[in-house]
């Protein structure tokens, strides 16, 4: 018998004998290891000149690659934006030191001009003309 191999497999195939099926498989077997091997090498040389990564793993996974860098300029903003309301609260802390500061030494500049002393002190200086009581106040009651 004359044995026939076939390059492409056909669906009609398992219908013929097993005698017929044995060398197609056996074709198709030397076919796959040769393959194997020839891919093996393929896979080392495509590695180096770098067509493996460009092919296999960026094109076939186009959407991940596009998922992935989409995430990445999220997190840079996400970054930048952080960064930046770092500093806005850093210069506002600062301010609300020198606020404060500066409260404080209105008020104890107030604490000091609004002492009695220091009042009549001031109306004497500008001669306003008012004097200070020698007696305490009195209320006046009405009756009707």
């Amino acid at each position: 018998m004359e044995e026939k191999k076939f390059t492409h497999s056909n669906p009609l195939d398992g219908i013929q004998g097993k005698a017929h099926n044995s060398t197609q498989y056996s074709a198709q077997g030397k076919a796959q290891k040769s393959t194997q091997k020839k891919t093996g090498k393929g896979l080392m040389k495509g590695l180096i000149s770098g067509t493996f990564i460009t092919e296999r793993l960026i094109l076939n996974n186009m959407r991940y690659a596009a998922l992935i860098v989409f995430l990445g300029i999220i997190l840079i903003t996400n970054k930048f934006q952080a960064e930046r309301t770092n500093r806005e609260v850093i210069v506002l802390e600062q301010e609300v030191r020198d606020l404060r500061a500066e409260s404080l030494s209105v008020s104890a500049e107030l604490g000091g001009v609004s002492r009695q002393s220091e009042i009549i002190d001031l109306v004497k200086e500008r001669g306003l003309g008012l004097e200070e009581l020698r007696e305490p106040p009195y209320r006046i009651v009405v009756n009707e």
